[in-house]
């Protein structure tokens, strides 16, 4: 994300808090629960409406995802395509953030498509099951 309205060290501070939600672990978990602890929006997006929520769930990180649900971060928000962090994980098949994010409260019918969809479409039966029960 580059805005050239922003001072350069204002930049280089989101591009390293949406860094520290891509590369996961449980330092980058602690790092990023820190800058939201510290005032950072903890539903702060990109320029394509992307969470760091939902970068941290597309790429797997399932200490990032829990520390950002911990502080508020809202599990249905959608992105600029209207997708989900949930649809994503699915996509990813990543079994761990899937399970995080129901037990936060992510719709498997929100976005488009939506978790529901995006489970048939990738031959999850048993979250299709879930999900439709």
């Amino acid at each position: 994300m580059t805005d050239p309205q922003l001072p350069d060290d204002v930049q280089e501070l989101v591009t390293k808090i949406f860094g520290l939600a891509r590369e996961g672990g449980a330092n980058s978990a602690a790092t990023l629960g820190a800058y939201v602890d510290n005032g950072v929006d903890v539903n702060l997006s990109n320029q394509d409406g992307n969470t760091l929520l939902m970068l941290a769930a597309y790429a797997g990180h399932v200490e990032v995802v829990q520390a950002l649900i911990d502080r508020g971060a809202d599990v249905n928000r959608v992105n600029n395509r209207n997708q989900t962090p949930l649809a994503g994980a699915i996509f990813k098949k990543e079994d761990a953030v899937i399970e995080a994010l129901l037990a936060a409260g992510a719709d498997p019918k929100a976005g488009t498509p939506s978790a529901i969809d995006t489970a048939k479409m990738f031959g999850r039966e048993d979250l299709v099951e879930r999900f439709e029960s």
